[in-house]
């Protein structure tokens, strides 16, 4: 069956399929700027929407359990996190060029004088909270603002289309963005710094050698940088057949990122989708926990690859579709390649 509820107070609503606690639910609560995605009762995902963060973000995402498979750091006071890079946030898009203006790199962390060399994406509104069968779907509207100041100009309206289903026990994602430039011309540069990404917890990263600030007690960056490798995981292989952290800069179909997380394997999985531009895609996949899939960048990331340059006038659209999968355990190939074919073919 179909539910759908309208806002119609600022008050919270609720799309559910039949049954107390079953299948997929969404509650939209607006004056907290969230929307709450459970399955089977347990907290999936919330798409943020906060005016403090400098885009809309999926935070926390989960696996079945209630295990985070995104850090916490700088939302939530986690111990022992990674205390780096604040605007890696959950799971997000954005990209590094916009007509030249770095909307990736955009948090609390940037000096006020240097605001004016970023964007912001600022939510706009719900457009539909609905499950249908046993699908949620939540459409937004957003708008890609430069410069951050006082008079920003608005460069790309965005609509994004989220579906959260399943497969057995796979929790899936898919993220569907037409993004329509709202301004005469929009220049999408070549870039390493994009596009559809996830900062995982620290378990799921690669163990290295470096000394890293983390996090102390109550989530805020220690005083000094430590080697500390206890229960840090993570695996990446790809649909090439390319392990660790060699991913970074190839091109691949799909990524997953394997570790250890509260006793048990846990799993993230990120594909592209063959109508996207450049597919396959080459991965922004670092060993320190950031996980990202880039349509728009390539030579960014090898020299030897000719420069990539969109332009886009007026009314000019650009559709991206993404899927995130994540499970408890470890899903080989074989499983892996059947859900890519099926959602090549949706």
């Amino acid at each position: 069956m179909t539910r759908t509820l309208l806002l119609l107070i600022p008050a919270v609503l609720i799309s559910s399929c039949d049954g107390e606690g079953s299948g997929v639910t969404l509650s939209v609560d607006p004056e907290q700027h969230r929307v709450e995605v459970r399955m089977d009762g347990e907290l999936f995902t919330v798409y943020r929407f906060e005016p403090m963060l400098d885009k809309p973000v999926l935070f926390p995402v989960n696996a079945p359990g209630g295990i985070a498979v995104t850090r916490g750091y700088p939302l939530e006071t986690v111990k022992g996190e990674r205390a780096d890079h604040p605007h890696h946030v959950g799971y997000w898009l954005n990209y590094g060029d916009v007509n030249g203006y770095d909307f990736w790199n955009n948090s609390r962390a940037v000096a006020p004088d240097r605001k004016v060399h970023y964007g912001r994406i600022v939510h706009r509104e719900v457009l539909r909270a609905a499950v249908e069968k046993d699908t949620g779907i939540l459409e937004v509207k957003m708008d890609w603002m430069a410069p951050d100041t006082d008079n920003p100009v608005r460069l790309l309206e965005e609509h994004t289309t989220f579906l959260f289903h399943r497969t057995g026990d796979v929790r899936i994602i898919d993220r569907i963005t037409r993004l329509t430039a709202v301004t005469d011309t929009v220049v999408l540069g070549d870039n390493k710094e994009g596009l559809a990404a996830i900062r995982v917890a620290r378990q799921l990263e690669h163990p290295e050698e470096r000394p890293v600030v983390l996090t102390d007690a109550s989530g805020r960056p220690s005083d000094s940088a430590v080697v500390d490798n206890r229960g840090v995981t993570g695996h990446y292989y790809s649909s090439r057949g390319i392990e660790g952290t060699e991913v970074w800069g190839k091109r691949a179909e799909w990524v997953r990122l394997t570790g250890q997380k509260q006793g048990g394997t846990v799993s993230i999985i990120l594909f592209d989708h063959p109508g996207n531009p450049n597919h396959p895609p080459l991965w922004h996949a670092r060993g320190y926990g950031l996980f990202s899939v880039n349509n728009l960048g390539q030579k960014a990331y090898r020299g030897n690859l000719p420069a990539l340059s969109r332009v886009m006038v007026k009314g000019e659209s650009l559709t991206l579709k993404h899927r995130m999968a994540v499970v408890r355990g470890d899903p080989q190939e074989e499983e892996i390649n059947q859900i890519f074919s099926r959602f090549s073919q949706e």
